[in-house]
């Protein structure tokens, strides 16, 4: 009997821990679950796995000429590709003066271009794909999960699933 596998992928977890380790080498994304899949039999010594779909998620910054690039490479290339889904959640730059604990003043603009200091936080793509984990996991739409991120926050869903 065949089990049912899902995977989930934190992309910029994944990509940028990819390009560290591989030099910057180009990543066959298309490739890539297929890969994870046989190596999923390999792992956990089954005779078969039926991949259900691999779930991509992604945070971009819309603010920047990348962030666009990104999402159009996500949505008209990526999502296009045969069992594989993204998710992909904008950030909203907030702003966010930095605080010296040593002569206690707030900075809120750089002292270099005086521009507003702002952090474009990654919010909702860790609950994206924890919620996903447990919801398919409810109504039994896997057997196997494999979560690609280095990610010490999934540890408690990983741990429950």
């Amino acid at each position: 009997m065949a089990e049912d596998l899902r995977l989930f992928v934190d992309f910029w977890n994944f990509q940028l821990s990819w390009n560290e380790r591989s030099n910057k080498q180009h990543l066959d994304w298309v490739k890539f679950p297929q890969i994870v899949a046989s190596e999923a039999v390999r792992l956990i010594g089954a005779h078969e796995v039926k991949n259900h779909g691999t779930k991509v998620y992604a945070s971009i910054d819309m603010t920047k000429k990348e962030g666009g690039r990104l999402k159009g490479w996500l949505n008209n290339f990526l999502d296009r590709q045969p069992g594989i889904n993204t998710v992909i959640w904008e950030r909203r730059p907030r702003p966010k003066p930095l605080h010296c604990k040593h002569c206690d003043i707030e900075i809120t603009n750089c002292p270099h271009c005086n521009q507003p200091i702002a952090r474009a936080g990654e919010k909702g793509v860790d609950a994206a794909i924890v919620t996903d984990m447990l919801s398919l996991a409810w109504v039994r739409a896997y057997s196997v999960a494999i979560l690609v991120s280095s990610d010490a926050d999934f540890v408690p869903a990983v741990e429950n699933l």
